[in-house]
């Protein structure tokens, strides 16, 4: 058994030794079925975190490539060739992309670790892995979508319909593209919507790359089209288009906020949001494993070096075990490898920007300043390698109210506070703006029961953290947003309603 994983990872290793350097040649948008630059001719350059080294520029559009790419949208749309295709036949061009997606599974992964960071074993699971999944699922829910009759006098016939909105907007964010991308991409095109796609100008590539094979599996040229370029551009204008019909976002709280007011003053829009979290992961002295619970608690903030959505950045700990479980803790992030996030050894990759790791070291001297306890990390390292890294960072005697406890870092920052009991723990994992998702590690069924009622989030993990597969939905509470991605409930958003009311005497 330890000759064939030996053999695997050299197989790994060279296949990621292959891509790892490969020269990128300069991105135009993907509208209508092909690359064209900006209308202005205007690039931005791409820097890699591994090493802050130029890899390749990026169109970078405006409201006139806006412009371009919805018409090519709603002109696929009216024209039918995807929105009034038989189910039978988009399910198999769905299918066929998740076919290609994980065909050319190491080829995306080198590609979007060279752009957003994350450590390759991740990666590869996380994008292309979690990406072929989402449009097999939602392939294989296309022609299991039933409409309703409603109950109605016996002269009348009254039919409830499904069917696709229009053009859908999708803007995405940098940590993880593929995975995000698609859950929203893959529903939307299920429903038979046409989308223009806004990457995050820092980690666009890959997603240029899906839009392409996306084309090879058969999907109508104008279907699915990618514009690049700045937010406060190109995403401004994709939210303002009075010709999008939906616009679905993964970020931060500040633009989704930004989105809401764009739509009011287009033409209303609906605007999902899939936002922020402080996510409270809770210990009791009765966990069925300390050891395990210390160990998903590592990897739930330190993984893709804490650019995690739903990242466990409060560790919320019982008193009586506080010492003992913080000791295990810092353990098992000792353990930790950081480092080339193209190097199957890593175990922690690279901090998505400059600007990025800035904003976390500003987070580890307002912790300080507060009075909380440095207990790891704290510091950039391997600055050698030009790249942007940062030694996994725990914080303890962090109380509730503290800024590094309230807002969210998206880094490698864990903040541990105790706790005294069980209402003392709703209360503390209640205590921000947040909701998006919680860990509880008890073997107390009566108390994960009451805790999965009071705790306020959208995803509660029992004795696991993360995890969770397309089953299922992922959505936020209070200050996290809107609606949900993933399971059958991810298509509702891309469908409209229609009722017919048909008089038959």
């Amino acid at each position: 058994m330890k000759s064939q994983v030996s053999n695997q990872q050299m197989a790994s290793s060279a296949q990621i030794d292959k891509l790892k350097n490969a020269k990128i040649k300069p991105q135009g948008h993907l509208i209508n079925g092909g690359r064209q630059p900006s209308r202005d001719g205007s690039v931005l350059e791409v820097l890699s975190p591994r090493d802050g080294k130029p890899l390749t520029t990026i169109a970078n559009g405006g409201a006139g490539d806006i412009d371009l790419a919805v018409a090519s949208a709603r002109k696929s749309f009216n024209q039918g060739s995807w929105s009034q295709m038989a189910p039978a036949g988009r399910k198999k061009i769905l299918i066929r992309l998740a076919e290609l997606i994980e065909a050319h599974a190491y080829k995306l992964a080198v590609l979007g670790v060279r752009d957003n960071g994350t450590e390759i074993s991740m990666a590869l699971k996380a994008e292309p892995g979690s990406a072929a999944d989402t449009f097999r699922y939602y392939g294989e829910a296309v022609d299991k979508v039933y409409g309703e009759i409603a109950p109605t006098a016996n002269n009348v016939v009254a039919l409830i319909e499904r069917g696709p909105i229009g053009v859908v907007g999708v803007i995405v964010p940098w940590n993880f593209p593929l995975m995000i991308g698609a859950w929203k991409i893959a529903p939307a095109l299920a429903a038979g919507n046409s989308v223009v796609l806004k990457p995050a100008a820092s980690a666009s590539l890959s997603l240029l790359l899906l839009a392409e094979l996306a084309l090879e599996a058969g999907l109508p040229a104008g279907v699915f089209n990618v514009v690049t370029g700045l937010g406060a551009t190109t995403g401004e204008a994709l939210a303002l288009h009075n010709d999008v019909d939906i616009l679905a976002f993964t970020g931060s709280g500040v633009i989704g906020r930004r989105l809401l007011e764009y739509s009011a003053q287009s033409n209303l829009k609906q605007v999902f949001l899939e936002l922020g979290g402080k996510s409270p992961n809770i210990i009791f002295p009765d966990a069925p494993s300390l050891a395990k619970a210390a160990k998903a608690a590592v990897n739930g903030i330190f993984r893709n070096s804490g650019q995690v959505c739903i990242s466990g950045s409060r560790l919320l700990v019982h008193r009586d075990i506080h010492d003992e479980f913080l000791a295990l803790v810092i353990a098992e992030t000792e353990k930790l490898t950081v480092g080339d996030p193209l190097d199957t050894a890593s175990d922690v990759g690279a901090i998505h920007c400059i600007e990025q790791l800035e904003k976390n070291l500003s987070y580890v001297a307002k912790a300080t300043n507060e009075g909380a306890t440095l207990c790891a990390g704290g510091k950039r390292t391997l600055s050698q390698s030009g790249g942007y890294y940062m030694q996994p960072t725990i914080f303890c005697n962090v109380s509730a109210d503290m800024q590094v406890a309230q807002e969210e870092v998206f880094g490698p920052l864990l903040c541990v506070i105790p706790f005294e009991n069980e209402a003392d723990a709703v209360r503390i994992a209640n205590a921000t703006d947040y909701g998006l998702a919680a860990g509880i590690w008890t073997a107390d069924l009566a108390r994960a029961h009451r805790m999965i009622k009071t705790v306020q989030s959208g995803v509660i993990h029992v004795n696991c953290y993360g995890g969770t597969d397309m089953t299922v939905p992922l959505g936020g509470m209070k200050q996290s947003g809107n609606g949900h991605d993933k399971s059958l409930h991810g298509l509702e958003k891309y469908t409209a309603l229609k009722t017919a009311w048909i008089d038959i005497g």
